[in-house]
């Protein structure tokens, strides 16, 4: 039998046990998901780019924009909300049912994990808290992260079995992580890197003989040679790898093609080669032109060091996914030390922790604002060697439960005397089951506390920038006047305050199509995600403007910075006055309702 067959043939050591056992992970992931999704008020991010969703839903255009990131995201809910209501539930629902698929791609790896590990692997993808909460988030960040790593583990299965379809669903899953987000680049340069890391490890070993290594080198060589040989039979070599790499850049152009190509452009695209060729050329090069121009070409850092980004992912890990990082450090040195047989100093170990590594350094480099989200890119990778560390310490435990005939409270007690001397295995029986349970209770209690959240004391895994909830319930009552209401339904009264201008814009007819005019739409947000779903016509005022001639014959809804509340309550009389926190830190709105439109609004 040849290298290339062995490696082909090698058995994978999970069973579909685990694969039922994922199916069910996969279940349960979805489920926490969309439990409650409508919970959290939007985040000015979800703001932001669910305005321009409906903007998009409703008139059919859309232009690749880098600063809202990459279509899929803004392509699925314009296509969703032509069947259910644009409501935060289902604006999220394409992120959670995306990453509810986590826990499947566990299986792609069963040939590198035992069945104990794959189904830590499959827990740790369903329930990690950080990763759980951007999953609720209609943002793209986990949408790139879940695409990002399941295009590495067809790879590697590709690679195990050296099979030509799971490299090609490999480069289309690329292609859509590409699609949701622009630092999908990030993630093909930690995977090179990592992979550059691992196989240097290789060559080193294979140069000092030691590990057998100089015969796995040969085997990867012949390996590749035999895939091609299979493939194309008697077809030259050239041939065959160029044909290869056709098939990989054919799905991954497919797929970036249909994301970022201009509409309605895209429909009419193949009624002329003049039109194709238009389409292309806006959808690649002018996508390519825009995201380095954006992105790549520009001064980074927002103002702050590198250190300070640093020090706010590992503040973000430290705070929420510090059972990931427990688990991983004991992964790391149960594989490094043969844990499992043969399983010791694996490679598919070693890379992920390389590309976690690498995403540390690298993220505070590409930010440019305080983003916890950042960090779910660190935990993605860490959830292997956290799931090999999982898996460690229950057959620790599980070894000694169910050796000979004692019962298990027997052995519980026997474990307890013998830790306390500290004389033999258990010890770290004890010690072992310990850490399970912590880290158990760890996963729930994190999950429990973040579910929902736009708590200040949770600022270390929130974004900065997310209003209090009950803003939500303020938003349904203004949605309910404005039905109810002919003519003007809100106004926005501009003015000075926290270093800007807030709230005004000069010609609210320009934020029909983006960009959105000046000088300060964004600093409405996540309003004006509400108010566009619900028709609202909106109008401002202007910083310095008279308030009893703004005023004097005020809308039904009055919205102000907290800052102008004094100058303006007097002029509202018959207002109800509602007031909420807009940013984690001091920041607040205050919404001014009308309290007969309000009545009238509830009226049956």
């Amino acid at each position: 039998m040849s290298p290339a067959a062995q490696g082909a043939d090698r058995p994978d050591r999970a069973g579909p046990r685990a694969l039922r056992v994922l199916a069910g992970l996969s279940m349960l992931s979805l489920l926490l998901r969309l439990f409650a999704l409508g919970g959290r008020v939007f985040h000015w991010d979800e703001g932001r780019v669910g305005y321009w969703i409906l903007r998009y839903h409703e008139t059919g255009q859309f232009h690749y924009r880098p600063i809202i990131h990459g279509p899929f995201i803004q392509h699925v809910d314009a296509l969703l909300f032509h069947v259910v209501p644009a409501t935060d539930f289902w604006a999220r629902a394409p992120v959670a049912v995306v990453t509810a698929t986590l826990p499947l791609a566990a299986w792609l790896f069963r040939r590198h994990l035992d069945e104990r590990e794959t189904v830590a692997l499959g827990l740790l993808l369903t329930g990690q808290p950080l990763l759980l909460y951007y999953s609720r988030f209609m943002r793209s960040d986990m949408l790139v992260g879940a695409f990002a790593f399941v295009a590495f583990a067809l790879l590697v299965r590709a690679y195990d079995t050296r099979r030509l379809r799971f490299a090609i669903a490999g480069s289309a899953a690329l292609g859509l992580a590409f699609a949701s987000k622009e630092n999908a680049i990030l993630y093909v340069a930690c995977f090179g890197g990592a992979a550059a890391v691992c196989y240097d490890h290789r060559l080193v070993r294979a140069a000092t003989g030691g590990d057998g290594a100089s015969q796995r080198v040969r085997r990867d060589v012949a390996g590749l040679r035999g895939w091609l040989d299979r493939r194309s039979g008697r077809l030259p070599a050239a041939v065959r790898a160029a044909g290869a790499l056709a098939a990989l850049l054919g799905a991954f152009l497919t797929v970036t093609v249909l994301m970022y190509a201009p509409r309605p452009e895209i429909w009419g695209a193949l009624s002329s080669v003049g039109n194709l060729l238009s389409v292309l050329d806006a959808a690649l090069v002018d996508t390519a032109t825009e995201l380095v121009d954006t992105w790549l070409d520009r001064d980074g850092g927002g103002g702050r060091s590198y250190l300070a980004f640093l020090h706010d992912t590992l503040e973000t890990l430290a705070f929420g996914a510090p059972v990931v990082v427990g688990f991983a450090a004991i992964g790391a040195l149960a594989d490094g030390y043969g844990v499992g047989g043969d399983a010791g100093r694996r490679p598919l170990v070693a890379f992920t922790l390389y590309w976690a590594a690498a995403s540390v350094v690298g993220y505070p480099i590409a930010t440019d604002i305080q983003a916890p989200w950042a960090a779910t890119h660190v935990v993605l990778p860490l959830t292997v060697p956290a799931a090999v560390g999982v898996a460690a310490l229950v057959g620790v435990v599980d070894r000694e439960l169910t050796n000979g005939d004692e019962s298990i409270p027997d052995a519980l007690r026997r474990t307890v005397e013998n830790a306390r001397l500290g004389l033999d295995f258990a010890a770290p029986v004890l010690i072992a089951a310990l850490l399970l349970t912590a880290g158990a209770v760890g996963v729930v209690g994190l999950n429990a506390d973040y579910w929902n959240s736009a708590d200040r004391e949770d600022r270390q895994v929130l974004q900065w920038a997310q209003p209090g909830n009950d803003l939500q319930d303020t938003m349904i009552d203004v949605a309910a006047v404005a039905d109810a209401n002919e003519g003007t339904d809100v106004l926005f009264y501009g003015t000075d305050a926290g270093g800007g201008t807030q709230f005004y814009v000069a010609n609210e007819s320009s934020l029909d199509q983006p960009p959105p005019g000046g000088p300060s739409w964004h600093s409405r947000l996540p309003l004006p995600w509400y108010l566009e779903r619900a028709d609202a016509t909106v109008t401002s005022s202007a910083p310095g403007s008279a308030p009893e001639e703004v005023l004097a014959d005020p809308p039904p809804v009055v919205i102000a910075h907290d800052d102008a509340r004094d100058e303006i309550e007097g002029e509202l009389d018959g207002y109800a006055v509602r007031e909420h926190r807009f940013k984690l830190w001091s920041e607040e709105v205050v919404v001014f309702l009308d309290r007969d439109a309000l009545a009238r609004s509830t009226e049956p």
